[in-house]
C-alpha cells in the first residue's frame, strides 16, 4: 500500500509493521494531524467471515472501556474493496518484551509499578465483563507518561482472543468449548485444559509476566507441551528460590497469583493492586536496586533504571554526578559545623579552644559518599470503575472509503 491511500479521514504515511493477518501502517489525520496506526486485514482474509469477526473483535471489545491503560480504538470498517480495517492510537515507546530482552529483568520497584498499572486497567475491564485471556510481554507496551507513577505507563494491547461475556454472541467466533485459547507460557490452567474462565485467569497469566519481570525468566520454561503440564501439576518456583538475593516480601504476592485453583488466587485485580501498594510503600531499598540481570549489579557506578527519560537505560553519568554532588554536598555541611561550632565556643567563653572552618575541610574529603538514594515510586489512587459500562452496547462496524490500492503485506497475529 503506498503512501496517501486513506481510511476514512486518516492518510497512510507509512508501513510500520506486518504479519500473517495483513500489516499495520503508521496513518495521519488529514484535519486534525493527529497520528493513528491502521491495522489492515489482508484482501483474501477480508472475504471470510469468521477472520472478519475475530479482527473487529479486538476493535469490539477495546471501545466499551474507557481507560488510560487500555488502547484507544478510533475507527474501524471497511473499505470500498471490502478490506476490513482498524484505527487505533499510535504508541511511542517499546513492548515490555523489548524491555525484558535488553535488561533481562527489572528491579522489583519496576516491576511492581508496572503490575500496579496493569491490574488497575484490568479492572476496568472485568467490570464491563471482559477477560483479556493473553496477558504476556508482547501484549503490554511501555509509553511515556509524566503524570504516571515512575514517569511512563503500560498500555494492554491485542484483545483479539478477549472474552466478552458468558452470553455475548461473538465468543462464539472467537473460542468453542473446550478449545485452548492464549499463549502456552502464560496460560492459566483452567485455560490450558479448555475449561471456563473468568478474570482470576488473567490474575494468574499476570502473575506470570510478574515473575518474568522480576527473575529473567517465566515460572515454568518448558518445551513444547511440557509447559502446559507444568501450569497443571508443578509447583511454581518462588522468587527468591529463583533469584536468592532479591527480598522474601515478593514470595507471598507472586505465589498468590500463581495459585492452581482459582479461588486461592486474588478475588481481583484491585486486590492485587493494594497488594503491590503495600510493598511499594514499605520503601525497602532493596525493592529499588536489585534486580535478577548480573550484569547491572556487577557493572561499577552504573545504576540501572527504567523510568524517566532514561528509559531502560543505565544512568552512569547522572550516577557520577550523583556522587560529585554529594561529596560537595558534605564538604559544604561541614564547613558549616565549623562555622556554627566556632559561633557557639565564643559565646561560651575562654575555657573552650575555638574550631575553625579550615581544620574541618579535610575531615570532610575522607568521609565516603554516601550510596545513591532509591528512586522514589509514588503509587496513583486506584481507578475508579463504572460498573455500568458493562451495559454499553457494542459498536458495528462502519463502511468508510478508502483510495483504491492493493497490498499483500502480512501483519502478525501474535495470538
Amino acid at each position: 500500500m503506498t503512501g496517501g491511500a486513506s481510511f476514512g479521514h486518516y492518510r497512510v504515511v507509512r508501513q510500520i509493521g506486518a504479519g500473517g493477518m495483513g500489516a499495520v501502517y503508521l496513518g495521519e489525520h488529514e484535519l486534525i494531524g493527529r497520528r493513528a496506526a491502521i491495522k489492515v486485514l489482508l484482501p483474501e482474509l477480508s472475504v471470510h467471515r469468521d477472520n472478519v469477526d475475530r479482527f473487529f473483535h479486538e476493535a469490539r471489545a477495546t471501545s466499551v472501556v474507557s481507560d488510560p491503560g487500555i488502547v484507544q480504538i478510533y475507527d474501524f470498517g471497511f473499505t470500498d474493496d471490502q478490506i476490513a480495517f482498524i484505527v487505533m492510537e499510535f504508541l511511542d515507546g517499546e513492548p515490555l518484551s523489548a524491555r525484558l530482552h535488553r535488561l533481562v529483568a527489572l528491579t522489583p520497584a519496576d516491576a511492581l509499578r508496572i503490575t500496579r498499572q496493569v491490574a488497575g486497567s484490568l479492572a476496568a475491564t472485568h467490570a464491563a465483563g471482559i477477560v483479556h485471556r493473553d496477558l504476556k510481554p508482547d501484549n503490554l507496551f511501555l509509553v511515556r507518561d509524566r503524570e504516571a507513577p515512575g514517569g511512563e505507563r503500560a498500555k494492554i494491547l491485542d484483545f483479539g482472543v478477549a472474552k466478552l461475556g458468558d452470553d455475548d454472541p461473538a465468543n462464539r467466533n472467537i473460542t468453542r468449548k473446550g478449545q485452548m485459547i492464549g499463549t502456552p507460557t502464560y496460560m492459566s490452567p483452567e485455560q490450558a485444559t479448555g475449561r471456563p474462565v473468568d478474570h482470576r485467569a488473567d490474575v494468574y497469566s499476570l502473575g506470570c509476566v510478574l515473575f518474568q519481570m522480576l527473575v529473567g525468566r517465566p515460572p515454568f520454561d518448558a518445551p513444547g507441551l511440557g509447559v502446559i503440564a507444568s501450569h497443571l501439576s508443578d509447583r511454581p518456583p518462588t522468587v527468591t528460590e529463583a533469584a536468592p538475593h532479591l527480598p522474601a516480601m515478593l514470595d507471598p504476592i507472586v505465589a498468590r497469583c500463581l495459585a492452581k485453583q482459582p479461588a486461592e488466587r486474588f478475588a481481583s485485580m484491585l486486590e492485587l493492586q493494594v497488594a503491590c501498594d503495600a510493598l511499594l510503600a514499605s520503601a525497602v531499598p532493596e525493592l529499588a536496586f536489585h534486580r535478577a540481570s548480573p550484569q547491572a549489579l556487577t557493572t561499577p557506578g552504573i545504576l540501572p533504571t527504567t523510568l524517566g527519560h532514561s528509559v531502560g537505560q543505565p544512568m552512569q553519568t547522572f550516577a557520577a554526578r550523583r556522587r560529585v554532588g554529594l561529596w560537595i554536598a558534605g564538604a559544604a555541611a561541614a564547613i558549616g559545623v565549623g562555622v556554627a561550632l566556632a559561633l557557639v565556643t565564643a559565646r561560651s567563653g575562654p575555657k573552650l579552644e575555638l574550631a575553625t572552618p579550615a581544620s574541618v575541610v579535610p575531615a570532610a574529603a575522607t568521609v565516603a559518599a554516601p550510596p545513591p538514594m532509591p528512586a522514589v515510586v509514588v503509587a496513583a489512587p486506584t481507578i475508579a470503575i463504572d460498573a455500568g459500562i458493562a451495559d454499553a452496547p457494542l459498536p458495528a462496524a462502519r463502511h468508510v472509503t478508502k483510495a483504491k490500492s492493493s497490498s499483500n503485506d502480512l501483519y502478525e497475529d501474535r495470538n
